[in-house]
Parts: structure tokens; C-alpha cells; sequence
């Protein structure tokens, strides 16, 4: 059979452990019969960080920047543990951290959603994408220990002089102060990727914060939100039938939970972090889960949202089988090439996208799917649970 030909190359970005395993599989057995498959290749895996002093990160995010779209396998970001395991020079940085900064994208996650995995709230009949700010905050804090005795101050210095806002007086008790920020740059690209995503998905935006409470902090957020949406924006969400609105982060929480899904959840970096694997788990798994770094000029990084499933890795290195859910990463593959596709014009890359993501799908539904997800199937067709290869091969029989 003739393969589906690709013009540009998608960036390739390997990664660690049981993941790095899986990566290869689904090239072998769900990609590369079909797809004439081309990538300009980086290994993110932890070793090669190492032999690199990281530049391999660096080089893949300016990578994506010059062809528009990556894919991304998790990776490990090392603690003290993997320092020592590793043999490492040092506790690189999380390299999902160093692209995001360099493209100043912003990460939206949503549920996969298959018909025998039932959400745990139960009105959730739509996907809802959590936006996730991915700079600054407590991220970048800077913090403390402040003994008895002592005294915490803000100090700004700006073309006025020196400002000093006392924080807390700790003559009386000792206790932890901490400093962060965000900038003004970095909330408009948050805004502005958000409101892009929206158009290009055709969904409501609710950003919400807490702006009641930090009245300068998040009151900006609130203010660069609103000021890029009346400017730039609103005409457009007119046309095509959504809205932007921000609400409280606590009335957001409690109007999530009493709609129907259906939106973007535009969160700060915290929030969002939290949010996402609230939303994750009440939907049925982190393992299905679509992740994807967009960038406010329109660069797309995809991936999937959980990490390198540690503990399956050491038992498959061990000679032991796995039953490790192979959707997500499958997932991230699907939506590079649908957005290769896209960019490019490419019909026949696109329609081999939506095809692999209705035979994964339709492989759950039918009965066969990994462990994780035989606990939690509810249907009249009963659950087979599958060793992973043998779950990507099922896959391939539908596709």
C-alpha cells in the first residue's frame, strides 16, 4: 500500500522509561505502516540531557519554533534519587519547564473521553480543557525561612526609588515568607492562546482567578484578560457564537461541577496545575488525557499528560510484562499529524489522524484495553485486559 507523504517534518522528541517504550511501539505498529513518516529527531531522554548539558532541549524547542509542531514522549524530571540513579552532574530542569518558556505557550489538557468510562460527575457529558498558565508564580518563587526576631519586607525599585512594603512582623514567632511574580508579556501570551484556542475549537473561555483577595496580583491577570479580549477578540467571538467571561476561581469550581463541560478553564499556574488533575480523575484516568503547548503566534507542542510510569518500566527491564495504558502518547502522536496536516493542507494526514483516534477508541468500547481501564469499564460487552503490545496490536486490527 502507497504511504500517506508528508511535506514538513513534525519535531520528534524521545523521552524516558516505560513511555520511551511505548513511543517506539506505536511508531512500529500504528504509524509507520501507513504514514511515510517524517521527523526531525531529538532524544530528550535523561541520559542525553546529560551528555548535553541539556542544549538538546533548547535545540528542540527552537526546533518547533522553525517548523511549527512537535510531539513529545514524558520524561523524567530528575529529584535527588534520579541524580544518584542517573549518575547526573547536576538536577537538570524540567524540560517541559524550558519549552514552554521558550515558545511562552500555554498548556490545554483535556479528558478523552469513550463510551464505557463514565465520568464521576455525572452531568459531565462534554470535555472541559483546562488552560493552565505556564510561567511564573510559585514556580519562580523565591522563599524563606524568617526566625523569631525577625522582619519580612517587599522591597520594589523602580525610576521612583526604593518602595518597602512590610509582609509580616515575626518578632513574636518565627515562620516562612515567599516572594513570585508573573509580567505583563507573559499574561498577554497567556490571554491571546487562549482566546486562539477558543476560535480554533469553537468553545466558551472562563478564566478565573481570585482578584477579590489579591487585588493587585490577580486583579492584573483580570485586566490584561479583558483589555486583549475588548481589543482583539470580541468581534470574532461574536461571529463564531462563544463568549469569554471571568468568574471567581471558587464560583468557577462550583459552576464546573454543576455544568455539562463543554469549555475552556482558563487557570493561573497553580490552579492549573490542581485543576487539571482534578478534571483528569473525575473523568476516569490521567492516562486519558490530551495535552498540548500552544504558543500565542501559533506553535503547537503535543504530549502526553502523565509521566514515564516508573514502576512498569522497572518490571519491563526486569524481563516482566505490562499492561500500560499506551492512549495519551497515542493521542499526542494524533494531534501532531492532524495539526501537520492542517498547517500543510494535507487531507489524506489529517483523515489518518481521526482514524487512529476512533480505532483506539472503538478498541476500548469493543472490550479490549489495558488494566487501568478494565477496573473502571462499565458495559454490557465485558472487559479483556491486554498486555500493552497486544493492546496496540488490537488497535491495529480496527485501523
Amino acid at each position: 500500500m502507497t504511504k500517506i507523504q508528508m511535506t514538513t517534518p513534525l519535531v520528534e522528541m524521545d523521552g524516558d522509561e516505560m513511555t520511551r517504550v511505548l513511543w517506539d511501539w506505536i511508531k512500529q505498529i500504528l504509524i509507520l505502516p501507513y504514514v511515510d513518516l517524517k521527523t526531525e529527531y531529538y532524544d530528550l531522554g535523561l541520559s542525553n540531557r546529560e551528555a548535553t548539558a541539556d542544549r538538546v532541549t533548547v535545540d528542540a524547542a527552537n526546533a518547533i519554533k522553525r517548523h511549527g509542531v512537535g510531539v513529545k514522549c514524558a520524561t523524567i524530571t530528575p529529584n535527588a534519587q534520579r541524580v544518584s540513579e542517573y549518575n547526573l552532574s547536576q538536577m537538570w530542569k524540567s524540560p517541559n519547564g524550558t519549552i514552554r518558556a521558550i515558545l511562552d505557550g500555554t498548556v490545554f489538557r483535556a479528558p478523552i473521553l469513550v463510551q464505557g468510562i463514565t465520568p464521576y460527575v455525572p452531568t459531565w457529558t462534554q470535555p472541559i480543557t483546562i488552560a493552565r498558565h505556564a510561567y511564573g508564580d510559585i514556580y519562580k518563587d523565591v522563599e524563606a525561612y524568617v526566625p523569631q526576631g525577625g522582619n519580612a519586607k517587599l522591597v520594589v525599585q523602580d525610576r521612583d526609588g526604593a518602595r518597602e512594603i512590610e509582609i509580616f512582623d515575626f518578632s513574636k514567632t518565627g515562620g516562612v515568607v515567599m516572594g513570585m511574580h508573573n509580567t505583563d508579556g507573559s499574561i498577554a501570551s497567556f490571554a491571546r492562546s487562549c482566546f486562539n484556542y477558543a476560535l480554533d475549537v469553537r468553545q466558551d473561555v472562563w478564566f478565573a482567578a481570585k482578584d477579590t483577595i489579591s487585588k493587585t496580583y490577580d486583579h492584573r491577570f483580570k485586566d490584561i484578560f479583558a483589555q486583549i479580549y475588548a481589543d482583539e477578540y470580541a468581534e470574532r467571538f461574536g461571529a463564531a457564537g462563544i463568549e469569554y467571561f471571568y468568574t471567581l476561581i471558587d464560583d468557577a469550581v462550583a459552576r464546573v461541577v454543576k455544568s455539562n463541560g463543554g469549555m475552556i478553564w482558563a487557570c493561573k499556574n497553580y490552579d492549573g496545575d490542581v485543576m487539571s488533575d482534578m478534571v483528569a480523575t473525575a473523568f476516569g484516568s490521567l492516562a486519558m488525557m490530551t495535552s498540548v503547548l500552544v504558543s500565542p503566534d501559533g506553535k503547537y507542542e503535543y504530549e502526553a499528560a502523565h509521566g514515564t510510569v516508573t514502576r512498569h518500566y522497572y518490571k519491563y527491564r526486569d524481563g516482566g510484562t505490562t499492561s500500560t495504558n499506551p492512549i495519551a502518547t497515542i493521542f499526542a502522536w494524533s494531534g501532531a499529524l492532524r495539526k501537520r496536516g492542517e498547517l500543510d493542507d494535507n487531507a489524506q494526514l489529517r483523515a489518518f489522524a481521526d482514524r487512529l483516534e476512533q480505532a483506539t477508541l472503538r478498541t476500548v468500547e469493543q472490550g479490549d484495553m489495558t488494566g487501568d481501564l478494565a477496573c473502571i469499564f462499565r458495559s454490557d460487552v465485558p472487559a479483556r485486559k491486554l498486555e500493552t503490545r497486544a493492546f496496540l496490536q488490537a488497535i491495529a486490527t480496527r485501523l
